[in-house]
């Protein structure tokens, strides 16, 4: 899936979240700093500060993973940064007393009350457990109750930041489906409009991404969102063949050169069809990628291995599956062993082969779905070229 446009709108709001993190927690800290200082100035103040120092000398680390575009780490490296060295400065400062105090409490519930703005449940995570299991840590080892109040208060802004956290989230959520929702209806009026064109189409298409979305789940590195937008580029990697004309889509013999060269041009046509509608840009990689080849053979752009995108790759096993499992007027449909037998004979060279590895696990799924269409009787025309 084409996610650059996505991703780097992701990565500035994560920018624009971590240069606030960053400026609001050094503010806290110069104002700790200038409290502890004016009214605790003895030693043991500015032995207190030491946290607060490594924050300030971890500027230019922040600085440097915003210019590598990784703002994500900054928020785990100021967190984790503190959380270690106020732990081992408390201990150090408060081993054989009991005049304890939670010196850090102003910077910790920041911590916690800011964790929302990254609508990152981990991180929140993170910080909570963190920062709760440094106190229970520092009253076992100094065995002190002191540090129950400290828990009590931090458990009480926990749960404000957890409220909060879900609000977010949960507007968020409801503004994707939303969107995937309005996503959906327009590409299935795309495939309604192509199937006008080409009967065969619309049945393909469907099937193509039911097989792909069952071979990305297997790989278990999508989510419910990603698996979704799997399924709509697969419901449009054909759209290209609007532009082809039904001479040659409806043609009951195999193709000529020319007009294979004509086919061939199918997934740069759907490409550039649907590049400038706001939300297909995430297509965009299994609709121009498809046909590509693992050993660099394919087309559009002669790209192999691992240059092409993974989701085409996922696509191009079931693009390929589908039209050897489906009839032809100048040949019958094979069955879906030999389909099968075709894909692992193509790992290597045609197609990924740590994908077909996966193919060969889910093909008891894949097998369902063609049995179902097998049973339709469809009778449907395609291009001889499918899979070239």
């Amino acid at each position: 899936m084409n996610r650059r446009m996505q991703l780097k709108a992701l990565i500035g709001q994560e920018k624009r979240a971590a240069n606030l993190f960053v400026t609001i927690l050094l503010s806290i800290i110069f104002l700790t700093d200038w409290v502890v200082i004016r009214f605790f100035g003895d030693g043991l103040g500015i032995v207190m500060l030491l946290p607060y120092l490594f924050l300030f000398l971890l500027i230019p680390i922040a600085v440097n993973q915003t210019k590598k575009q990784n703002p994500r780490l900054i928020k785990y490296t100021f967190f984790l940064t503190y959380l270690i060295v106020s732990f081992v400065t408390e201990l150090v400062v408060f081993w054989g007393s009991t005049d304890y105090s939670g010196a850090g409490n102003v910077a910790e519930l920041f911590f916690i009350l800011f964790s929302p703005i990254f609508i990152n449940k981990r991180y929140y995570q993170i910080v909570t457990l963190g920062i709760l299991m440094k106190y229970f840590l520092v009253g076992m080892l100094l065995k002190t109750t002191v540090v129950l109040l400290p828990i009590a208060l931090m458990l009480v802004f926990t749960l404000v930041a957890f409220i909060i956290l879900n609000r977010f989230v949960g507007y968020i959520d409801a503004m994707n489906d939303t969107y995937l929702e309005q996503f959906e209806g327009v590409v299935k009026g795309i495939v309604s409009t192509l199937e006008l064109k080409d009967p065969y189409t619309r049945g393909h298409s469907e099937r193509v991404a039911e097989y792909s979305v069952i071979l990305a789940e297997s790989l278990n590195i999508y989510g419910r969102d990603d698996l979704k937008l799997i399924s709509y580029a697969c419901l449009l990697h054909d759209v290209g063949k609007v532009h082809t004309p039904d001479s040659i889509l409806t043609k009951p013999i195999k193709l000529t050169e020319e007009e294979y060269e004509i086919v061939k041009k199918h997934p740069i046509v759907g490409a550039n069809a649907i590049k400038n509608i706001e939300g297909m840009e995430l297509c965009l990689d299994i609709v121009l990628y498809h046909h590509e080849r693992w050993d660099g053979n394919g087309y559009p752009e002669g790209l192999k291995e691992t240059q092409i995108p993974l989701t085409a790759r996922i696509a191009a096993i079931a693009d390929a599956f589908d039209a050897m499992t489906s009839h032809r007027s100048y040949r019958g449909a094979m069955t879906a062993e030999e389909a099968h037998d075709l894909i692992v004979h193509g790992r290597g060279t045609q197609f990924d082969p740590a994908l077909v590895d996966h193919f060969t696990m889910v093909f008891p799924n894949w097998l369902i779905i063609a049995n179902r269409k097998s049973g339709e009787n469809v009778d449907l025309y395609h291009v001889a070229a499918t899979t070239n």
